[in-house]
């Protein structure tokens, strides 16, 4: 059986959001939790053949990128490194997996036109 990208990239980027979600701020660790969750909910659909759940990675991953780039304490802790491992989690969580996410999901969206217009 062969691993879907999208699913692997969804996959790791909840890894790294439970990871990381014991150290963030507890005000927000209900918003936190929801947001982990959706990510799960994408990788098991995803990994289960729904390919409209594809439409939904795109958008969830440019908010992640701009709520953590609109967040004033977030943008400190990856300029200064005041907190290397959360501006680490930060990073690859918010940033790196996200552009994977978005690279992985328009292939994914394009291979699955092209198989579906030789049909």
């Amino acid at each position: 059986m062969q691993l879907n990208p999208v699913a692997t990239v969804l996959a790791a980027i909840s890894i790294v959001g439970g990871i990381a979600i014991p150290f963030g701020d507890p005000q927000f660790v209900d918003r936190a939790i929801a947001l982990e969750l959706t990510f799960v909910a994408l990788t098991v659909l995803i990994y289960n053949g729904f390919r409209r759940a594809l439409y939904a990675c795109i958008p969830l991953a440019i908010l992640v990128i701009i709520g953590n780039s609109l967040a004033p304490p977030h943008v400190e802790i990856m300029t200064t490194f005041s907190k290397p491992f959360n501006a680490a989690i930060l990073i690859i969580g918010g940033y790196i997996l996200q552009a994977v996410l978005i690279a992985t999901t328009i292939k994914a969206l394009r291979s699955y036109k092209i198989v579906q217009n030789a049909n």
